[in-house]
């Protein structure tokens, strides 16, 4: 037996992702969006509404970050999501996170963040939601394993739940992409 829900926004897993932007000062500011994901092979896709201090910056600069939110940085990561850098400026500094700025766009990485995608705007489409082309991904060392490839286990990543309004860490290995459904064929 199943139980109807109707229209929510519930979708899983829903990544915990970190946008950062340089507004028109060069100050670093984040945001936390759970509605994003890739758009193609080398491209981003974010839900982010024309109000947001970050959707204005990424306007501005053409560049910006995504970096996955991690189980250590839990506080920081959701703090940066309840906030707006149109009213707490400071909110980077509030949320213990420093900053270096990208080797390849003009946008800051979080130091404290280990995965981070950096990002060209392609477009911001009639919906509003905001296209960029991955340039680079870098990796904090930490989260590596021995043949120098990320270690989910490492990183940690979170995912939102929806209905209960949750972070999960994601982690667990339960199988082989491409390879265990081949036991069926």
């Amino acid at each position: 037996m199943r139980k109807n829900f109707g229209v929510k926004s519930w979708f899983y897993p829903l990544p915990v992702l970190i946008v950062a932007t340089y507004d028109e000062n060069g100050a670093p500011d984040a945001m936390n969006a759970a509605w994003g994901g890739l758009y193609d092979a080398d491209k981003v896709e974010l839900c982010l509404s024309a109000g947001h201090k970050t959707t204005k910056n990424i306007k501005a600069k053409g560049a910006f970050t995504v970096s996955f939110a991690d189980a250590a940085h839990i506080a920081a990561c959701d703090y940066v999501g309840m906030v707006s850098a149109n009213d707490t400026p400071d909110k980077m500094q509030k949320a213990g996170f420093t900053t270096e700025k990208s080797g390849s766009v003009d946008a800051p990485v979080i130091n404290e963040l280990p995965l981070t995608l950096e990002c060209e705007l392609i477009k911001i489409n009639e919906d509003g939601n905001v296209i960029g082309k991955i340039v680079n991904i870098s990796a904090d060392e930490s989260i590596l394993d021995g043949s120098g490839a990320i270690d989910v286990s490492k990183l940690r990543p979170i995912s939102f739940e929806p209905v209960s309004n949750g972070y999960y860490v994601l982690g667990e290995r339960v199988g082989n992409a491409f390879k265990d459904g081949g036991a069926l064929k």
